[in-house]
């Protein structure tokens, strides 16, 4: 019989600490800027603002806007632009311009700019730049 009650009490404590979709924070300033959720969609200021899709299209109003692609090569409008490099640096035209180390600091020209949580593999060091480069002009 005890066993009946404290299932309901578990399984209910499983989903209210649930996060709330949210996969990712990326921090500006020690302030939270902007979020990607579990399905790719990236908000600012608690807003939808476009989408990261796992094949690295980004995605602005429904509308492809660039890429990031596997390889960590930045597209827009079909051009490279750009790379994020398996250690985290990011790349303009050749140019290291930053880096986001494994830990999440975010580095533009060697000073800490921002923060991203959970940042600890490829495919989110790649979601992290969608954000930056597509929807943070002062970043790119």
């Amino acid at each position: 019989m005890h066993t009946l009650i404290a299932t309901p009490v578990l399984l209910l404590t499983l989903v209210v600490s649930e996060p709330a979709g949210v996969d990712m924070e990326i921090r500006v300033g020690g302030s939270s800027w902007a979020t990607i959720d579990d399905d790719g969609t990236i908000r600012i200021g608690g807003s939808s603002v476009g989408k990261f899709e796992s094949d690295g299209t980004v995605r602005k109003s429904g509308n492809s806007i660039g890429e990031v692609e596997s390889d960590g090569t930045i597209r827009l409008g079909g051009s490279s632009i750009g790379k994020i490099q398996p250690d985290g640096v990011i790349r303009k035209s050749g140019t290291q311009i930053g880096r986001i180390d494994s830990d999440g600091t975010i580095r533009k020209g060697g000073s800490s700019w921002g923060r991203a949580s959970r940042c600890d593999d490829q495919d989110r060091r790649r979601a992290v730049t969608a954000v930056l480069v597509f929807f943070r002009s002062d970043f790119f």
